[in-house]
């Protein structure tokens, strides 16, 4: 049976320019390529957990300009469930500028219609989350609402996967109703507010009552812990690297459909980590997201 996943984030059009490095400041360089890709965190896990076989419904925002409507067909054309993206006549659907340099990125994104989903929105949804079996979340929308939609998914008792980027200072109520947190090192460190060491800053995160850690690794895969329990590491994959820039992406989606199919953690992130090895490989978020066969096929290439 397949599992049933609302996500709830951003919608951004990417304009993705590859250069033969990152620029330092003030530098201007000759870049290779330039390209308009649909994007934004929560469009892209929409797309990957849709990918991988999910029934999937995405509640955001869009604007009501030509970037808006190209999202919402990718969307639609991804198999993704887009009643719940509302057209914004206020404000220009989000943004972000990427730049592509020997297997990095640095990314810039203006939220836009992003910065106007509210609780409202959610409410309005509220059967969309209903019918779920997870709600999955990221922090490119306003944390009021990503805080209200987490406490109506637990009051329904719902499973809550946070990805806390990018990241920032999260309230208690937020924490509270958080079953999965999947930040990068970088996104634990600040959450976990002076901490130093991995399992010290996992820890510092599970007393504010988040029920699991989970943190990438990137190549050397994820660690995790439960409060109480001892710190585990899931070993990643070397592969070659094309776009790193939806890899994390690539992970949560992984891990909600793998725990939504009913696998234990350590199998759940054990398939994420293979999920984000093959869409490295690729160019473009949502265009590098495997389906299910791929990730099958990666698997047994790795036996």
């Amino acid at each position: 049976m397949k599992p049933n996943i609302v996500v709830i984030g951003s919608l951004n059009m990417d304009m993705v320019v590859q250069a033969p490095r990152l620029p330092v400041m003030g530098e201007t360089l000759l870049g290779k390529s330039m390209q308009f890709v649909p994007g934004g965190k929560g469009a892209n896990q929409a797309i990957g957990l849709a990918r991988l076989g999910a029934e999937v419904a995405m509640i955001g925002r869009v604007g009501k300009d030509h970037f808006g409507s190209e999202l919402l067909s990718s969307l639609q054309a991804g198999w993704v469930n887009s009643t719940g993206v509302k057209n914004t006549e206020s404000a220009e659907t989000g943004a972000a500028s990427i730049v592509l340099a020997e297997g990095d990125n640095i990314i810039i994104v203006v939220p836009g219609a992003n910065a106007r989903c509210t609780p409202a929105d959610i409410e309005t949804q509220i059967e969309l989350i209903e019918r779920a079996d997870i709600v999955l979340m990221q922090l490119e929308i306003p944390l009021a609402t990503v805080t209200y939609a987490a406490k109506v998914a637990k009051q329904l008792q719902k499973t809550v996967i946070l990805n806390p980027a990018p990241a920032q200072k999260l309230p208690p109520e937020l924490l509270a109703c958080v079953d999965y947190m999947t930040p990068n090192e970088t996104e634990l460190a600040i959450l976990a507010e002076g901490q130093t060491g991995l399992e010290e800053c996992m820890d510092a995160i599970l007393t504010q009552g988040v029920r699991h850690v989970i943190t990438t690794l990137g190549a050397q895969g994820a660690a995790y812990k439960e409060k109480g329990k001892t710190l585990l590491r899931i070993p990643g994959h070397q592969v070659p690297v094309v776009d790193t820039t939806g890899a994390g992406d690539a992970f949560n989606v992984g891990l909600a459909y793998a725990i939504g199919c009913g696998h234990a953690l350590p199998d759940a992130i054990s398939f994420a980590n293979k999920v984000a090895a093959v869409s490295v490989g690729r160019f473009g978020a949502q265009q590098g997201m495997p389906t299910l066969e791929e990730v099958v096929h990666f698997s047994e290439l790795c036996k």
